[in-house]
């Protein structure tokens, strides 16, 4: 078996011959008159017709010898079939071809169409031209690429050689488009806002910094999709806006984690979390029927059917059904004994953090679909607060396959009680918690002005690639990498 490095100069030989015979091996224009999806769908009548077409794409195979050559061409619509043969395209074009086409080449050919004995739909070439001469081979069509990092660093061979990964990144298009037309169904504007803050708002993570030259201040990318500016949009007077847009955190990365993602965020004013479950009821089940065909699913080794009922799961109550512990009135160093006694590792050793941490050992366990309602204040610090007690938050959350897939509140819109809350979480900065929450006093500011009742709630990829039952990562068309070390 060859180098890569013998292909190559091969290639590179190959290259020369073209340019030594004045032809560009990398032109500018093509011919090509149809798609070769367009030449599957019109075959027939281009067939009866005998018109002569162009057609280009990638050569995806080569078969043949002698005086006649079949190929495969794909051109990101589909794949056709074409037949060179050399008394059709005479000594000189086909003895050419022969002499620098290579498996992976961009080619364009020019014929009839026809249908060979085992009734394939073919192109019988009486021209050809290159358009883009390759110098390195394709992956093998059975093996791909086997190596993780290799296809995440390549990903574009891996979508060439992958038809499976292929239809997922056209499903996750149409995740999103459905998505969006959902939220223009029910009278939502999407609106745009801004993705460098001098303070992150919206979620609990550690954001990346960066600096502003112009400014000489440091900023920071955001960690959720405008949740602050979107609410200062409630107070402008729009009744309903949505958000979808990238957000970014300097986290770890994990089957349902990765620094960079896409979400969408909407706030709905004069509605609270009651109103903002039965509409993300309506949406999830919408997706998967559109996007998936189905509301039924297996993943991370669990089953669930989204048209089912969905349980309210009081956050607290399944908590201290679970663990033992009521995370309202134990002590951090029961809490602690708790996790130890489980196996759980936990990240800090704040009370938040403990209390996330338990809720985290639960969650795994819960097949859903179902709702988290009613977190503890100390976890929700931008929620109103529970009618019902006051510990708790009117909060809610999506579960499905163990993992959380949204988050919604009845929005906190008085001011105090937000300001406090804001400063409870700049301790806990203060004291090393890079998760906590940035004290934001042009918010609060705003909140003074007055904001109506809102529900607010957002979600993202991690949806898709659990209905999907992928890894994060393997959902994403580039994931983060390392730079190569040679």
């Amino acid at each position: 078996m060859s180098s890569i490095d013998e292909i190559r100069n091969a290639r590179i030989k190959k290259l020369k011959l073209l340019k030594d015979k004045g032809v560009n091996p990398y032109p500018a224009e093509s011919k090509r008159e149809i798609s070769l999806k367009e030449a599957i769908d019109s075959f027939e009548d281009l067939e009866k017709s005998k018109e002569i077409k162009w057609i280009a794409g990638r050569i995806m195979s080569i078969r043949g010898q002698g005086a006649i050559v079949f190929i495969t061409l794909n051109d990101g619509t589909g794949t056709f079939q074409g037949l060179l043969k050399k008394d059709i395209l005479g000594d000189g074009k086909f003895d050419f071809w022969n002499e620098v086409a290579d498996i992976g080449d961009f080619v364009e050919i020019q014929g009839t169409f026809f249908k060979t004995n085992r009734g394939e739909k073919t192109l019988e070439a009486a021209d050809w031209r290159m358009l883009s001469k390759s110098l390195r081979p394709l992956p093998e069509k059975w093996h791909g690429l086997q190596d993780v990092e290799e296809r995440y660093r390549k990903r574009y061979l891996d979508i060439l050689m992958n038809p499976e990964l292929r239809d997922l990144v056209i499903k996750k298009s149409k995740f999103w488009d459905v998505t969006r037309d959902f939220m223009k169904e029910k009278g939502f504007l999407e609106v745009e806002t801004p993705t460098l803050e001098t303070t992150t708002g919206g979620a609990e993570a550690t954001p990346f910094k960066t600096h502003h030259n112009d400014y000489d201040l440091d900023v920071f990318l955001r960690i959720s999709i405008g949740e602050l500016w979107q609410k200062r949009l409630m107070a402008a007077g729009f009744p309903k806006t949505f958000e979808i847009g990238r957000a970014y955190r300097n986290e770890g990365t994990s089957l349902e984690h990765t620094q960079e993602f896409t979400n969408m965020e909407f706030y709905w004013a004069y509605a609270n979390y009651n109103d903002g479950m039965e509409l993300v009821r309506e949406m999830y089940i919408k997706i998967a029927k559109e996007v998936f065909g189905t509301t039924k699913f297996t993943s991370h080794g669990q089953s669930f059917d989204l048209s089912d009922e969905w349980e309210k799961i009081d956050y607290v109550e399944k908590t201290k059904e679970m663990t033992g512990i009521d995370v309202l009135t134990a002590s951090e160093k029961d809490m602690k004994k708790k996790l130890d006694k489980l196996g759980v590792k936990y990240d800090g050793d704040n009370r938040e953090r403990l209390t996330d941490s338990l809720w985290k050992y639960c969650r795994k366990q819960i097949s859903g679909p179902a709702f988290l309602v009613h977190h503890p204040i100390l976890i929700a610090p931008l929620s109103k607060v529970n009618r019902d007690n006051p510990l708790t938050t009117e909060r809610f959350q999506p579960l499905i396959a163990g993992s959380e897939v949204g988050n919604g509140y009845s929005e906190l819109n008085d001011p105090l009680d937000q300001e406090e809350r804001f400063i409870s979480q700049q301790k806990l900065i203060e004291k090393g918690d890079t998760e906590a929450m940035m004290q934001d006093d042009e918010f609060v500011e705003m909140l003074e002005y007055g904001m109506p009742p809102t529900c607010g709630f957002g979600f993202g990829e991690r949806l898709f690639s659990i209905l999907a039952d992928k890894p994060l990562r393997e959902t994403q068309l580039f994931p983060l990498m390392r730079p190569k070390q040679e």
